[in-house]
């Protein structure tokens, strides 16, 4: 007996195997060439598969990470933060803990950590009201990148919802215990001589001088005064809110002012005039706020004070101070005292005036607002 069992190979032989017929040379050397021809099908088509889902990974990884990225800003400190920690911190978002509100959001004082006394302040941004989380993805971009000894330094943020299931949107900064320069500035009690008010000035200033020129973007705060200028425990000013802020790329900045139908932004009074009309934002309009604020930090006076009336404002009240030689008269009294120089009073508001000019052609640009400064004092 004959066993050809597994032997599949096998060819021609005797005709009671009913083997298949042996194959010639040619037909040998075409199905080589097929089998060939197949596997290099086969390895191109697994090629291009696998560069197609790698590729449908990437992107969605970049997507997933630059979604993350403007919602969740992670730092040294905390990576994430929920909810229940910033409800804790601030012991149920109580009226005792709150610092200060806004259009877009309330500001609570919070402890993270009791046994370090870790102090932070939490802005709750509110979400019900127009422009609300436009606010916080605004700040989330302008300041994820950025590092300044004059901004606010964002340690965190919060995306979550809250107990009840609302969308629930916060960022963490470091808390500032002297407040703001508003409150210091307009109350009775904590009236400053002049050179704190000059340090506070030249503060503001290299703020800016970093967001215009330094920073790798060019970031037009939009809301500069005296209330987003926050002051640390040795009293160096920090610029904070930048819930208007806007990002300009290096062609933006050229066509600054162009006309554009955007909404009005900032709070009155502290914004220029060409904003009101439709022009685009720029480092300019920030030259313009500094400009305001350093006259009230020089005068006193808000710019919407009840005497800026009938065509005054408090640029033309201070340019027509230091036309007629009457300076002295518009100042802050708590500023006028026997070792003051007044060349040095009359320095600084000229700067003010220049930089509030109703004309952005006229208006100085940061490098010569900070040059002129450390040179006048």
């Amino acid at each position: 007996m004959i066993s050809i069992t597994g032997n599949r190979r096998l060819c021609a032989g005797l005709p009671e195997l009913h083997l298949p017929k042996c194959a010639t040379s040619a037909s040998k050397k075409t199905t080589k060439q097929l089998s060939v021809w197949i596997v290099v099908a086969i390895s191109l088509s697994s090629t291009l598969v696998g560069l197609a889902l790698v590729s449908f990974f990437l992107f969605y990884f970049c997507i997933k990470r630059t979604h993350k990225s403007l919602e969740t800003i992670s730092t040294e400190s905390f990576e994430r933060i929920s909810y229940g920690r910033l409800f804790k911190a601030t012991k149920g978002f109580s009226l005792d803990n709150l610092i200060g509100t806004g259009s877009f959001a309330s500001v609570y004082k919070g402890v993270l950590d009791e046994i370090s006394g870790f102090t932070v302040a939490i802005k709750v941004l509110n979400l019900n009201f127009r422009g609300g989380f436009k606010s916080f993805m605004a700040e989330c971009n302008a300041l994820r990148n950025i590092r300044h000894r004059n901004l606010v330094k964002l340690i965190t943020s919060c995306s979550s919802v809250d107990f009840q299931g609302n969308d629930f949107k916060a960022l963490v900064y470091d808390f500032m215990p002297n407040g703001s320069l508003e409150n210091w500035l307009h109350s009775i009690q904590e009236r400053r001589d002049l050179a704190q008010r000059i340090n506070i000035i030249k503060d503001v200033a290299c703020a800016l001088d970093y967001l215009h020129c330094h920073c790798g973007n060019v970031v037009v705060h939009c809301d500069l005064k005296p209330s987003t200028n926050l002051l640390a425990t040795d009293m160096v000013s920090h610029v904070g809110d930048f819930g208007l802020a806007k990002i300009l790329s290096l062609e933006g900045v050229s066509n600054a002012n162009s006309y554009s139908s955007g909404i009005f932004r900032g709070t009155v009074g502290y914004p220029p005039p060409e904003y009101g009309l439709g022009s685009e934002v720029s480092t300019s309009g920030d030259i313009y706020s500094y400009g305001i604020l350093l006259l009230e930090v020089m005068t006193g006076k808000k710019p919407v004070d009840p005497m800026f009336e009938e065509g005054l404002t408090l640029h033309s009240y201070a340019r027509n101070a230091l036309a007629d030689g009457s300076l002295l008269q518009i100042l802050d009294p708590v500023l006028l005292s026997a070792d003051v120089d007044e060349k040095t009073l009359i320095s600084l508001v000229n700067i003010g005036v220049h930089c509030s000019s109703e004309s952005p052609q006229n208006r100085m640009d940061i490098g010569t607002v900070v040059h002129e400064l450390f040179l006048s004092s």
